[in-house]
């Protein structure tokens, strides 16, 4: 296939495009750089099937040639407003990316009856009342809480991706993406993971948000586009979850990067809520990937947490 991934400079895209092309797929990547580094497309620049655009998906948009799929990755994702590249210090690209980028990918998928893969969340649902979360749960969401920009963009960007399948008959895809971590994330990306490794690797305590029990379920990055690459290929309409259901404290996961680095300075406790509405829990259910897709995570957290803490260690040689 020829495909179009938007965000291709991002955290999840570049693994998506590498991916692509070790299919035998021919992608174009398109990013404007406001959260996407440069340095991932490194490794995809020297391939044949790979074609950058800069561009913001935003605009109005075009492709040259034929295209058989888009993939909708381009977003500001983390809720670090302490970070350049965290979304609440970008709202409105936010929700520009959401809204309007969204309705472009759409527009050429109807136009050249393409396959439309929507990167969606977990943050739609909020901060839930149902545990673990199912695709059927409509979520608990603050529609002007202080990650109302991500949220919001994402619900609304599901909506649209559903209206034009519905009115239009558009093939689309929702992926719903829980905590995922790994290689190629910015070192200043300001969430947990990066934050927890960097302070470990430079033995310095991790910073820890009220008492360390809120919960999250980690996955690995290679596990993550594995389950996208299935939903790519399948005939699936109604959004997927895909993500790890091992759920583990924040203060279990900061104990563990302190073991894997061999970091002696402990950590740190702060007041809780840094954004007001932090979720307290958060794992997937994955009941419907395992049998509509036949997946499943398999790289385990220790496992995924010493590749990443390699690359970073790489990378702050490097910077």
């Amino acid at each position: 296939m020829r495909i179009l991934v938007t965000g291709a400079a991002g955290f999840l895209g570049s693994n998506l495009c590498e991916r692509l092309l070790a299919e035998g797929h021919e992608v174009v990547g398109m990013d404007n750089f406001v959260t996407g580094d440069p340095e991932n497309l490194t490794r995809l620049e020297g391939n044949k099937g790979f074609t950058f655009i800069e561009q913001d998906v935003s605009d109005f948009i075009t492709a040259p040639k034929k295209l058989d799929a888009v993939l909708h990755f381009a977003s500001p994702a983390s809720p670090n407003p302490n970070s350049p590249y965290g979304y609440p210090n970008l709202p409105i690209q936010t929700m520009k990316a959401g809204a309007l980028g969204t309705h472009n990918c759409l527009g050429i998928c109807r136009a050249q009856s393409a396959c439309f893969l929507l990167a969606s969340t977990s943050e739609v649902y909020g901060d839930p009342l149902e545990h673990p979360q199912k695709e059927t749960y409509w979520g608990h969401v603050d529609p002007v809480g202080p990650r109302s920009m991500y949220d919001e963009a994402k619900r609304f960007a599901e909506a649209m991706t559903m209206a034009y399948h519905h009115m239009h008959s558009v093939d689309t895809r929702i992926v719903r993406i829980f905590n995922t971590y790994g290689p190629y994330m910015r070192l200043d990306d300001g969430r947990v993971v990066p934050n927890f490794i960097s302070q470990a690797l430079h033995q310095q305590p991790l910073t820890i948000y009220g008492d360390g029990s809120q919960t999250r379920s980690f996955c690995y990055v290679d596990d993550l586009i594995d389950g996208i690459y299935r939903l790519l290929l399948s005939d699936e309409h109604l959004p997927v979850n895909i993500g790890n259901p091992n759920e583990t404290s924040i203060l279990e996961f900061a104990e563990l990067i302190n073991r894997l680095t061999g970091n002696p300075a402990g950590l740190d406790y702060h007041p809780a809520g840094r954004l007001g509405d932090d979720p307290q829990r958060r794992q997937p259910d994955i009941s419907r990937a395992k049998s509509i897709l036949g997946w499943e995570p398999k790289v385990n957290l220790e496992a995924g947490l010493a590749r990443t803490i390699e690359y970073f260690k790489k990378k702050m040689v490097s910077a």
